[in-house]
């Protein structure tokens, strides 16, 4: 397999800025590896690193923010066939760092791409889940369901994870959890990771999906292919 012409960003959702350590991103580190060694371009960020406003607008500094930072991160997320999300688990729930995201990703979903798709067509995303507590697959249900939503495609068992016992305990990357050693967690990341590479590669080859029938630019224009409304006749 060549994956060599694909494209990936992994958003970090952590709440601690660099470069203290995130065991959430010690877990997307597999998934990156694995990429990089199959000669995918790999982007990187950590949300809480830069000052993203709140919003549901492409632009927040043109509805009273002093400064927000999403138009610039939303080029290199946009720029990538695949968009993994990793998140730590608080109170059963994904992080408010990456609801912020899956705000400002939907900020951008009524953009459309060349077809008239909307903008997100084509796209692949997957999610990277680690916490001492439970709630990894109803955050990664969360997750996936609005990426989907917005237009991004996922590949069969997207998402991986890692949960320590529940309370206070050890994370992935300390030593004594013995996490880097789990193999469930280990197959399910490696899983993971090359869904979100053959669905991207096919979706490349095949330049996206084709355009009959989800075209916003040609419904429109009046387009309505067979749907069937007495409005329409």
């Amino acid at each position: 397999m060549d994956f060599s012409n694909l494209s990936a960003i992994y958003v970090n959702c952590t709440l601690k800025r660099s470069p203290e350590q995130s065991h959430t991103e010690g877990l997307m580190r597999l998934s990156k590896t694995i990429m990089r060694k199959e000669g995918v371009t790999v982007d990187e960020l950590r949300l809480i690193d830069h000052e993203v406003a709140s919003g549901v607008f492409p632009n927040m500094e043109e509805h009273g923010w002093p400064k927000d930072e999403w138009p610039e991160l939303s080029e290199r997320i946009l720029k990538a066939d695949i968009l993994v999300i990793g998140t730590p688990i608080w109170l059963g729930e994904k992080s408010s760092e990456a609801q912020k995201l899956i705000e400002r990703l939907y900020s951008l979903s009524g953009q459309t791409n060349s077809k008239g798709q909307y903008i997100y067509y084509g796209k692949v995303g997957g999610c990277v889940i680690t916490g001492n507590e439970d709630g990894a697959k109803h955050c990664a249900m969360s997750i996936l369901y609005a990426l989907q939503h917005i237009g991004y495609s996922i590949p069969p068992q997207a998402d991986c994870g890692w949960l320590g016992e529940i309370g206070p305990g050890p994370s992935y990357l300390d030593e004594e959890s013995g996490a880097v050693k789990n193999e469930f967690t280990n197959r399910n990341t490696t899983f993971m990771t090359y869904n979100l590479l053959h669905l991207a590669q096919l979706l490349k080859k095949a330049e996206g999906y084709p355009s009959y029938g989800n075209s916003r630019k040609d419904w429109e224009n009046g387009k309505r292919w067979n749907f069937d409304n007495p409005e329409y006749r």
